[in-house]
């Protein structure tokens, strides 16, 4: 018989995180452990951590569904294997509670691999493969911007995301010639957060051409179907899909979704997106039909960023991925993540900082 406990956690951001929604000072997330009752010194743990404004589902939701998780997983065993993991979450969760399942996924991963942090096995876990990550240029003044881009062009990164839509898009275009003329080579991603309006997004989107942005996630806000569709198929800038994911959990709608956009990417965030299994039903659609993608981290812990981190290594020929967050936080769960040369990768010799 499985048991599962729970504890909210706060996580303290090292800086003033500025997004087109607002700015980001604290997250409150929780973190779960599930074992089975014959013997609890085994144990995995799973991460909830919904972001205000952008999730389904709020704080107070996740706090009450565990609270009945916490009676109902009493009813189900030890898994046996990955998609018995799949069935228990699916079995008792809602898809309106995506964080939920991406904690649930992650501790029963876990624990069916021995409580050792062990989510997916390949050779990032043994510390034989690193994970190309982009460097995050947060939202702010244009000092701290311009700050932010010297520090990641100084550590190496080959590809930089940049936040735009916060400051005058004058400056932002400023930094953006910056980065350009730093490198013809550089990878240069930004992402508006829906920070555009339809009136005047392709007159932004021209302005962005002139220095060979790789992609531009979200330029306008989610919910408009029709008008991205339009975006997708006129902008000079190819088109990655973000916010447009999160509400959409029916694998047939995901598929008609993506066919009616046709976006040139999409972003996966497990956490907004409902956990590993509704994020490979994401992949499978987006490679059928010829989407490219890659997945980001969503400022969780290092507990499901290193979850996220071990299954995007299962995946061969990675482009650059969105894993950089681990660094974000005053009091993050110490762990064998390391970034050095503008990659992820896990050092086995290194230990976990307790949880429970």
């Amino acid at each position: 018989m499985l048991k599962l406990e729970y504890k909210d956690y706060t996580l303290d951001f090292k800086f003033e995180a500025g997004t087109s929604r607002g700015v980001l000072i604290k997250h409150s997330v929780f973190f779960i452990k599930i074992f089975d009752d014959k013997n609890p010194e085994v144990y995995g743990i799973g991460e909830a951590a919904p972001l205000p404004n952008l999730s389904p589902e709020r704080i107070s939701d996740v706090e009450e569904a565990f609270k009945t998780l916490s009676k109902k997983i009493q009813d189900f065993n030890l898994p046996a294997h990955e998609e018995e993991v799949f069935y228990i979450v699916d079995s008792l969760v809602s898809r309106e509670l995506p964080s939920v399942r991406m904690a649930m996924e992650t501790a029963l991963f876990d624990l069916l691999n021995g409580g050792k942090r062990l989510i997916f096995s390949n050779d990032y876990y043994i510390g034989n493969f690193k994970i190309p990550i982009n460097g995050l240029i947060w939202m702010g003044d244009e000092a701290f911007m311009k700050k932010q881009i010297e520090e990641k062009l100084e550590a190496g990164y080959k590809c930089i995301k940049m936040k735009i839509g916060a400051i005058d898009f004058e400056k932002e275009l400023a930094l953006l010639k910056m980065l350009r003329e730093s490198s013809k080579d550089l990878i240069i991603r930004v992402d508006a957060n829906g920070a555009f309006d339809t009136m005047h997004v392709f007159r932004h989107l021209n302005s962005l051409d002139m220095y060979d942005i790789h992609s531009i996630e979200q330029p306008i806000m989610a919910g408009q179907m029709e008008a991205m569709q339009l975006i997708s198929k006129r902008s000079p800038v190819p088109i990655a899909l973000d916010e447009e994911l999160i509400t959409v959990t029916d694998p047939v709608q995901k598929r008609e979704l993506l066919r009616f956009i046709n976006p040139d990417y999409i972003i996966l965030k497990p956490t907004l997106l409902g956990g590993f299994g509704s994020t490979l039903e994401w992949i499978k659609i987006a490679e059928d039909i010829g989407i490219g993608w890659w997945i980001t981290s969503a400022l969780e812990s290092n507990i499901s960023l290193n979850a996220i981190a071990q299954f995007v290594s299962n995946f061969p020929n990675l482009s650059y991925q969105g894993l950089g967050t681990g660094q974000l936080y005053h009091n993050n769960i110490d762990s064998p993540l390391v970034i050095e040369n503008a990659t992820l990768s896990y050092h086995p010799d290194l230990n976990w900082g307790s949880v429970f």
